[in-house]
């Protein structure tokens, strides 16, 4: 009982100290209020960002942070959304712009956060109070002021506004006009449009100042712009005659209220920043208070009358300002050295007592220690025993795992290279026999079913590993469900027609667009409609329904059939791996269902199942994408996945594409194939030959062919003998005689991780095997063309080529150093080509390769496009003659080049430099 009576009294002690230490920190919950600041550039917004700091020092429990938007909409958007992350108590905004900012106010109303509005309203004024001076009313004082001291029969009027799309600047224009409008000696000229900034309106104004000389008022929305009409009228030398108002009317050294005392200003408007109501407001509105709609300071005018006045006011209350500031510093330092001192003493007390329990305590331990010592250690020496030996065996099993894994996952893969032999074969002979008019569409459908079937069995072995191991990363794209149904459905109609199955498909909202992963919920949609056909009758019923739940946000999709449905007792089971039903006499996997349930929770949905007549699969799934991670979203395909391509026929014409046909052998482009499956590489041979000249490699070879051939396109698998198809790829896109080749990978390596690796390694196009053979042959057009539509651009921009032009990064280089050492060589006439490559560190031959592969003309014509183009330009700007042209630019001759330049501009240089002068 002693330990015991010990430790308890330890405890008991210790946690007093921890109370008395922490007692101070944890005396009042703490209220934060985040304020979102347009900007604070300006000495009114860093007026407003005091006051509401020295109100909130004066409430202790007060935690205040502000945000800095610095003028940037985007910006404050962002810093909104993350005080709505961080679930402050109440938000303060003042708003660059009144529609962006305005949902994102909305959105913190509707998670249950106050959001207080400052200085300017959103669009639909939904917030739960506004704070700020009545813009209309400053409007109409300003226009007041400007009626009631005028003497002049006809008053002509400059209006400055603020910033397109702020609620002040629309509201003062509105309270000023109205007030102008009345009447008809007074007439508003001219309206400019600025930033809040003098500098956006000085040129605007100087413009019309300049052009109207019987301006004599001018109203800016605030007094920086006031301030900076002064300059303009000041330079133009009409300061005495043009009476400026403008609305803030801070003290200070750039203030309103110095301006008008320096007499810059004929008046300004006080525009109250509000800061410390702002904190009072808030306050009252966490404390459930009841707090009107829209709270309005009052403005007032202020010129050469009370200006004196109001600023030795405006003097008085920032020193008061100040002197309450430092004594709650004061304050806060005296209550800082009490706690500590406090604490103190009450810690020195508490350790005292402590020590003596311990002294106590460790003298009792001595002798207790010394006989659980004894008996530890021959504890620990039978557990070390029993923990080597199970160290041991896990070792044995994890390698025994590992081995059949490798076994089952090389297995697999390996399926994937005949698989692809066989489905390209189908396709080939179905072909074949539509133009030969021969029937074999029974067996070829047969034999491309049932080639399907195994590859989608041997995908879901693949995937059920991906699975295990936490493989799986979501690839989430906004997606027309009903369109990607209907694709899906497709697959099935003839098994239904066949069946005399009602099959269809319907949904509430055919435009609805979500954001899933078009791979795995095709997968999803496929086991569901296969056990459907699987456990449905002939003549019986499938249907599949897509219900937009707009009040719950989300959307259902049912997958119902008139089957044998599932027993009651089975209910619960049939998501988990390897289940097969009570009543399920057909072949099964039994993992089917399992991967659809675990696709759908890493969209964070979820599946259900409910069985009357039939069975009826419900997929749950929100809408939107809050739920995902942003590295869960893609806008686009990283790289081609052959799983979610449409495979039929019509969407594979290639009509609209440019290339076609050679017309004879020594126009074909050139294909290089690396692989070493014999059969495969001999099948893409034979297939290809006919438009192409193709190249073979069996992998060992691989770098030295391609640097041999130079060909126009590059075919690699990944697994070779020698260097891996990542590793042949990245080798060759960082050589510059073969960088500027696009290169298609084929894998039977379909995960994220074998994507990213094409993607690093420079691959232009990623297919997994099994691919289809059309999807193939039309990717390497589609390469080949976009190839020819960049050659054709630099084509005709030789001399333009520029480091932002579209070449790869080492292309661009490449085209750099080239354009440089030609520029550099132009007046040369002996400047051969041998020269370039021999500058390039290549040889002739290749830079002659890499030339027309990038350009499609031979390097000699690339060199002389750039001469004549130079002297072109020379003609046109300069006044040298044309001999002196000719060898500016390296011909030999002037009657060479005149020669040269009207056989490619087709008149002589004398003649073009008439007809341009």
């Amino acid at each position: 009982m002693f330990p015991k009576k010990y430790a308890l009294f330890l405890i008991t002690i210790l946690s007093l100290s921890l109370f008395v230490s922490c007692e101070r920190e944890t005396s009042g919950e703490k209220i934060r209020v985040g304020f979102s600041q347009a900007m604070s550039n300006d000495d009114w917004r860093r007026s407003m960002n005091n006051s509401m700091l020295l109100q909130a020092s004066l409430n202790p429990n007060v935690e205040l942070i502000i945000r800095d938007a610095n003028y940037d909409v985007e910006k404050q958007i962002d810093q909104l959304e993350e005080l709505i992350k961080d679930s402050l108590d109440i938000i303060i905004v003042s708003p660059i712009q009144s529609k962006p900012i305005t949902s994102v106010v909305e959105k913190a109303l509707e998670l249950g956060i106050p959001v207080l509005v400052v200085d300017r309203k959103t669009e639909d004024q939904k917030y739960t109070a506004y704070l700020g001076a009545d813009n209309i009313e400053v409007g109409r004082n300003a226009a007041k002021e400007i009626i009631s001291s005028n003497s002049n029969d006809t008053i002509r009027i400059v209006e400055i506004k603020g910033l397109s799309g702020s609620s002040p600047a629309e509201e003062r224009s509105i309270g000023f006009n109205q007030i102008i409008n009345k009447y008809n000696n007074a007439n508003v000229v001219a309206n400019i449009e600025g930033d809040w900034e003098k500098e956006s309106i000085q040129k605007k104004l100087k413009v019309i100042l300049s052009d109207n000389a019987n301006i004599n008022y001018v109203f800016a929305h605030n007094d920086r712009m006031a301030l900076g009409a002064w300059e303009v009228a000041r330079d133009l030398g009409q300061e005495k005659k043009i009476n400026i108002i403008g609305v803030d009317g801070l003290t200070g050294f750039n203030g309103g209220i110095q301006a008008v005392e320096d007499s810059k200003l004929t008046a300004t408007v006080l525009y109250p920043t509000g800061g410390a109501e702002a904190i009072k407001l808030a306050l009252r509105i966490l404390n459930k208070e009841s707090v009107p709609k829209n709270n309005i300071l009052s403005t007032t005018i202020i010129n050469e009358v009370n200006a004196e006045i109001m600023k030795n006011q405006f003097d008085r209350i920032n020193e008061q300002q100040g002197n309450i500031q430092q004594q709650i510093t004061e304050i806060s330092d005296l209550e800082e050295r009490y706690y500590a001192q406090s604490n103190f003493l009450k810690i020195a007390m508490t350790l005292s007592t402590i020590i003596l329990a311990l002294a106590l305590y460790s003298i009792y331990s001595i002798f207790a220690i010394r006989k659980k010592n004894r008996l530890l250690e021959l504890t620990n020496s039978k557990i070390t025993i029993q923990r080597n030996q199970i160290e041991k065996i896990a070792e044995e099993v994890k390698l025994s795992n590992e081995a059949k894994f490798n076994f089952f996952t090389g297995l697999s893969h390996e399926f994937k290279t005949p698989l692809t032999l066989i489905i390209s074969a189908i396709e080939s002979i179905n072909i074949l026999a539509k133009n030969k008019g021969i029937n074999m569409m029974n067996e070829v459908e047969l034999v491309h079913n049932n080639s399907n079937r195994l590859l989608r069995l041997i995908n879901q072995l693949l995937d059920f590993r991906k699975l295990e191991e936490r493989k799986f990363t979501l690839k989430a794209s906004k997606t027309n469900l009903f369109k990607f149904s209907q694709n899906i459905i497709n697959d099935f109609e003839r098994e239904a027609n066949k069946r005399n199955i009602n099959f269809k498909l319907s949904s509430n909202n055919k435009a609805l667009e979500l954001f899933i992963d078009r791979n795995l919920m095709d997968k999803v949609y496929f086991n569901l409609l296969s056990n459907a056909f699987k456990f449905t009758p002939d003549n019986g019923n499938i249907d599949v329904y897509i219900e937009d739940d707009e009040v719950k946000n989300t959307i259902n999709i049912c997958f119902k059939d008139s089957g044998i449905g599932i027993p009651e007792k089975d209910m619960d089971q049939v998501f988990k791996a390897f289940f097969k039903g009570s009543n399920n006499r057909k072949n099964s996997s039994g993992i089917g269902l399992h991967l659809s349930k675990e696709f759908i929770e890493l969209h964070k949905g979820s599946i259900r199942v409910k069985s009357v007549h039939g069975s009826e699969f419900i997929v749950t799934l929100y809408k939107g994408h809050a739920h995902f991670d942003d590295n869960e979203i893609i806008t686009e395909q990283d790289l081609v996945d052959t799983s979610v391509i449409d495979f039929t026929s019509e969407h594979l014409v290639d009509d609209n594409y440019l290339i076609q046909a050679p017309l004879n052998e020594t126009e074909k482009y050139s294909i290089l194939i690396i692989e070493d499956n014999p059969d495969l590489s001999v099948f893409l041979r034979n297939k290809l030959q006919l438009e192409y000249d193709i190249y073979i490699s069996d992998g060992t070879d691989a770098i030295e062919k391609a640097l041999d051939t130079i060909p126009d396109i590059i075919i690699s698998d990944v697994n070779l003998p020698d260097k891996n198809g990542f590793e042949i790829c990245e080798i060759l896109k960082k050589d510059l005689r073969t960088s500027h080749i696009p290169t298609v990978i084929l894998t039977a390596l379909g995960d994220q991780e074998s994507y990213l690796k094409g993607l690093e390694s420079g691959a232009d196009l990623y297919l997994t095997k099994p691919f289809s053979y059309s999807i193939l042959v039309q990717s390497v057009k589609s390469l080949l063309y976009n190839r020819e539509k960049l050659r054709f651009y630099y084509t005709s921009n030789l001399h333009k080529i520029t480091d932002k032009d579209g070449f790869g990064n080492l292309e661009q280089e490449f085209m750099n150093k080239l354009n440089n050492i030609i520029q550099n060589n132009l007046d040369k006439s002996d400047f051969s080509v041998e020269n370039l490559a021999e500058e390039l560190n290549i040889s002739r031959v290749q830079l002659y390769r890499k030339i027309k592969a990038m350009m499609g003309i031979n390097i000699s014509d690339y060199i002389g496009n750039i001469r004549l183009e130079k002297a072109k330009a020379l003609i046109e700007n300069s006044s040298l003659s044309i001999s002196e042209i000719a060898y500016a630019v390296g011909f030999s001759s002037p009657n060479y080049f005149s020669t040269t330049f009207k056989n490619s501009f087709g008149i002589s240089p004398g003649a073009f430099r008439k007809s341009i002068s």
